[in-house]
């Protein structure tokens, strides 16, 4: 699989294509200007299959810890181990600078993200009540020691 698709940075001539499948994905989806605010200041990175955005993954870093705060596969590459090379190629990127400690939410109903998370080693190490709004439900906090 890893020869069909290609990770690199984000560039804004992705915005469009990342915020599409946002829009398929989640019921809350972030507007395209979170998109581009993070071409510029957060690890954006996009998964490319026969040169089209099929998937994306956007985290932040500061001192040794980082928090994946999106990630989602457009609904014709899942399960066949984009996601999983999406989550590789972001706590890679963190551990090159320097994170010991990757955090992300995820919603608590998500059973294919938290077992996609789960094998990397991600533990549940809390919850937020409430967190997600469309519709409300409590996210799952978990983390892994890079």
């Amino acid at each position: 699989m890893a020869d069909r698709f290609r990770i690199r940075p984000a560039e804004l001539t992705d915005v469009p294509a990342v915020h599409a499948i946002e829009q398929r994905v989640f019921a809350d989806p972030w507007s395209t200007q979170d998109f581009r605010d993070c071409v510029a200041f957060a690890l954006f990175l996009v998964a490319e299959e026969d040169q089209r955005v099929a998937g994306y993954a956007v985290a932040l870093d500061a001192a040794d810890e980082g928090d994946i705060l999106n990630l989602a596969v457009a609904e014709g590459g899942r399960r066949r181990g984009l996601g999983r090379a999406l989550v590789q190629a972001i706590v890679d990127n963190l551990a090159e600078r320097g994170v010991r400690e990757v955090f992300l939410e995820v919603r608590e109903s998500n059973a294919a993200a938290r077992a996609l998370y789960t094998a990397f080693g991600f533990r549940e190490v809390g919850r937020r009540k409430g967190y997600y709004r469309r519709p409300v439900e409590d996210a799952i906090v978990l983390r892994l020691d890079a």
